[in-house]
């Protein structure tokens, strides 16, 4: 009888492993830089690409990041000294707080064939290596050329509430969207 269960945990375990590797999320290539000049040294992208995807991972920054109503809970997620004081303000007119953006993720798979998508990327105190995108999806810790899964590709949505301390935010609360 022992080898009975023996070979059902050795089945079961075969059954679970393969399970597992065929829900596996496919990966897309992208390229993650720390800084427009560590783009412009890649040889395989020209500085006229490197401009234009900082830019726009730039323009969506203050929109797309995280925001928080005090600037320590926006330093409890993302460290000391690595937020600053966002473009729009509460509701009643306080200041919201999102993190510095650490870099940005760039690659012709990321908006769709034919064209050229970037998004910023963040880094969080409780794993301070790895870049974060702005849905708070992990795209590794290797900058250049990478591969990174799917759904961290798609395009962030605007974030239209301050988070409160516990991670990229536990619970939210709306401020008004108007740029100062």
């Amino acid at each position: 009888m022992k080898s009975w269960s023996s070979r059902s945990a050795v089945l079961m375990m075969s059954v679970s492993l393969i399970a597992l590797t065929a829900c596996e999320e496919p990966k897309v290539d992208a390229s993650i830089y720390e800084s427009l000049d560590q783009c412009k040294r890649d040889p395989l992208n020209t500085s006229d690409q490197c401009d234009a995807s900082f830019k726009e991972a730039q323009s969506q920054h203050a929109a797309v990041s995280p925001k928080y109503a005090t600037a320590e809970d926006c330093q409890a997620d993302f460290g000391t000294d690595k937020c600053e004081v966002a473009p729009y303000k509460t509701s009643s007119g306080g200041s919201v707080f999102m993190p510095l953006m650490a870099g940005y993720m760039m690659g012709s798979l990321l908006g769709g064939r034919g064209s050229m998508m970037s998004q910023p990327l963040y880094r969080s105190s409780q794993s301070p290596n790895s870049f974060r995108t702005a849905e708070n999806r992990n795209v590794g810790s290797k900058t250049g050329r990478t591969t990174v899964a799917r759904s961290a590709t798609s395009r962030p949505s605007f974030k239209s509430a301050t988070r409160s301390r516990g991670g990229f935010g536990s619970s939210a609360r709306r401020f008004g969207s108007g740029a100062t």
